[in-house]
Parts: C-alpha cells; sequence; structure tokens
C-alpha cells in the first residue's frame, strides 16, 4: 500500500476500510473463552460483551436470538462461556465485532478440571512446597491488607486485628476481587506493598463467593506473583470449604478473614497472660534452686570439718605425732638391729684375721715383693726374706734348706 499510495495520491476511507475487512475475515472461525457482561437482546438479536478473564481486554460480541436460546442454561451476565465466532469488521461505522455461531456455558466440572491441571503444573515446579514458605513475623509492625471495596472481610480483619493488638498498623490496598479486574488489580497491590519495607506480612482477604466468583485467586500469573513475593503472605479467601491456588502458595492459610486477623496478630491479652505465667515459672524454678543450694549449703556446714576446723587440725596433729614416733621407733629398732649386726660381723673378721692368727705365736714369711712363701722348696739359699710378727717384723737370709 505504501507503494501506492502519497500525499498526492492517497486511498479514499472507504477503500482502506474494505481492505481491512477482507484481511480480518481471512481469520475464519475461532473458539473463543471469556465472560459475558452488558448482555442485552433487541429484537431478534442479543447483544454482549465478552471480558477476558485476566486481563482488561473485551470485545462485542453478537448473536441471533435462537443462538443465545439454544445454549442450556442460557448466560448471564458474569457467566464463563466458550463461544464459537467469525470476526466481522463493519465498513460503514469503521467497527470491530464478532458474530457468534454457537455458545456453550463452561460448567463447573470443566472448570475444577482446568484448575486441578493447573495444580498439577505449579505443583510439579515446585511452587507449593513447604520448604519455600516463610514464617510470620511474630509482632509485624505493619501489615498489608488487598481486599474489595468497603467489603466485609477488611472490617472483619481490622476490627479482629485492632481488638487483638490495639497498636497494629495496617496499609490496606483496595482492589476488585471478582470480574475481570480483579487478577490485574490484586497483582498490581501484591507488588506495591510487596515493594514497600514497612509492610511485615500481607492478607489476601474475600469473604467467600462461588466457583466463578474465586476464580481470579486460581489464575497462574496471581499464583507466581504470590511465590515471588519477599513479604510473607497469608491467604485468608472465602471460607473453610473454598480452596483456591492462592491457598496453597500462599506461607500461610486462614479459613476466614476473622481467622487470618487472629493468625497475624498476637493477642495481648494472651501476651501478657503468658509473661505472667512465665514469671510465675522462673519465680519458681528460681526459688527451689535456691532452696537446693541452701539444703546443700547447710549440709556441708554441719559435717565435721567446717562445723570445728581446730578439731580437724588438732586430729591431723595427732596422726603426725603418732606417724613420727613411730617411725622414731622404727627407726631406733632397725639402727640396734644393725648395730648388732655390725658386732657380729666384726667380732667374725677379727677371728678370721691373719692377726688373730699371729697373736697366738705364727709368723708369716713374705719376699720383698710381698708375697707369702708357703713351703721351704720354694726357697733359694741366700734369699732375703721377711718375717712378720703381731707387732713388728724381721729381715731374714736362708741359710741352709
Amino acid at each position: 500500500m505504501s507503494a501506492k499510495t502519497s500525499p498526492e495520491a492517497p486511498l479514499p476511507v472507504r477503500s482502506v476500510l474494505q481492505m481491512v475487512a477482507q484481511w480480518i475475515g481471512k481469520l475464519g472461525t475461532v473458539w473463543v473463552e471469556g465472560q459475558i457482561t452488558e448482555l442485552t437482546a433487541r429484537g431478534g438479536t442479543v447483544f454482549m460483551t465478552l471480558r477476558d478473564p485476566v486481563a482488561n481486554v473485551s470485545a462485542r460480541v453478537t448473536c441471533a436470538r435462537n443462538v443465545y436460546e439454544s445454549s442450556l442454561p442460557r448466560p448471564v451476565d458474569g457467566a464463563r462461556v466458550v463461544v464459537h465466532v467469525k470476526a466481522d469488521f463493519w465498513v460503514n461505522r469503521g467497527s470491530f465485532a464478532f458474530t457468534a455461531m454457537e455458545i456453550r456455558p463452561v460448567g463447573v466440572g470443566e472448570l475444577l478440571a482446568r484448575l486441578e491441571r493447573l495444580r498439577q503444573v505449579l505443583a510439579a515446579e515446585g511452587v507449593f512446597n513447604n520448604d519455600r514458605k516463610r514464617r510470620l513475623p511474630f509482632l509485624p509492625g505493619t501489615v498489608g491488607l488487598i481486599c474489595g471495596r468497603d467489603s466485609a472481610a477488611e472490617r472483619d480483619v481490622l476490627e479482629n486485628a485492632r481488638r487483638r493488638w490495639p497498636a497494629v498498623r495496617f496499609k490496606v490496598e483496595q482492589v476488585a476481587v471478582q470480574g475481570g479486574l480483579a487478577v490485574a488489580e490484586v497483582t498490581d497491590a501484591l507488588h506495591r506493598l510487596d515493594a514497600d519495607r514497612e509492610v511485615d506480612v500481607i492478607i489476601v482477604a474475600r469473604g467467600g463467593g462461588s466457583l466463578e466468583d474465586l476464580l481470579p485467586f486460581s489464575d497462574e500469573s496471581l499464583v507466581r506473583a504470590v511465590a515471588a513475593c519477599r513479604t510473607p503472605v497469608v491467604s485468608a479467601i472465602g471460607h473453610e470449604q473454598d480452596s483456591p491456588l492462592l491457598d496453597l502458595v500462599a506461607d500461610l492459610r486462614a479459613s476466614t478473614p476473622t481467622d487470618a486477623a487472629k493468625k497475624v496478630v498476637p493477642d495481648v491479652g494472651e501476651q501478657l497472660a503468658l509473661v505472667h505465667q512465665l514469671r510465675d515459672r522462673g519465680r519458681r524454678v528460681m526459688g527451689g534452686w535456691l532452696e537446693r543450694e541452701l539444703a546443700w549449703v547447710n549440709s556441708v556446714r554441719s559435717r565435721p570439718s567446717l562445723a570445728d576446723p581446730v578439731r580437724e587440725v588438732e586430729r591431723r596433729a595427732e596422726q603426725v605425732d603418732q606417724l613420727r614416733e613411730r617411725a622414731r621407733r622404727v627407726l631406733d629398732h632397725s639402727l640396734h638391729r644393725s648395730s648388732d649386726g655390725l658386732e657380729h660381723l666384726r667380732a667374725r673378721l677379727v677371728a678370721l684375721s691373719p692377726a688373730a692368727t699371729l697373736e697366738r705365736g705364727y709368723a708369716i714369711v713374705q719376699r720383698p715383693s710381698g708375697e707369702v712363701v708357703r713351703k721351704a722348696a720354694e726357697l733359694a739359699e741366700g734369699e732375703a726374706l721377711t718375717v712378720r710378727f703381731p707387732d713388728d717384723r724381721v729381715g731374714v737370709e736362708v741359710t741352709g734348706l
């Protein structure tokens, strides 16, 4: 088209719109899923708006009344449907719309099957694992609350939390909690609260509803946004029997908004009672320990060594004196025995001494070298010898053999 047109040779509007209509007509027929809003009927034609269940996107749809009435049950505002449509572009008005040829309501069974498939996929990725969930702070400074505008869930959370801990602070994000805008608004509010460093925990609250009403809280993008949050998230969607996927990914699930307030904020009365209880318990424990220690001290003080320490010293002194006297007696006895043994040994030595033999009239003949002569045959004539007596000695010479 750019090659065939120019400022000097432009195409008329009708030609451009006809080309757009031809290009759109090539799309053919498609099946589209969405939520019906603004349903009206005029004559033999039914007009409606088909809104995307997640994004803020919608398109106009027209259909013949017989096509609408042949769908059982008949769709109403807010119903989820699958529509077989053909894209049409109205050249005269320059507008785009779908023409419906068949409408099929999405039943609860099919919705549950889709949710189950999504749950299995997310579970396989570990999004619901308990090891990735975080503990809630004991006393959050600021609590982020995502809820509907002027909803009963908001009042339940605020009133019960402030009744339990009057000083608790809240940052409330009021958003759409059902319909086509719910997912986008809840996700945006979640990101804002998660980025706020003052917020210690986030509560997502809604006061129950039908399966279709709670579908936004099972949306995959919202579930992944909760899983990626830095701040712990508490899910308080619906009642005990309701179980959207947000309950599985949240760090803590509360059955109701009131239950969420009880789990996030401690009760000041209970905490004071616990403090008193622990203080009394500590007093009893310390009292028992002191009594045991005093009893031990008294038992130690009653022992003789501490009751009369001088007596123990005297007893030990008596033992020392007794041992010293005993040692003296043993040593004296040992010395006497050794002295007697020495006298006996000396008498024996004297008796066996050569000097004693000499005293009886004997003499010892020796050579000058000191060798004792035992036989006369060992001597030579003229050899000099020494004769030893008990008190003196004399030199002699051998004159004959």
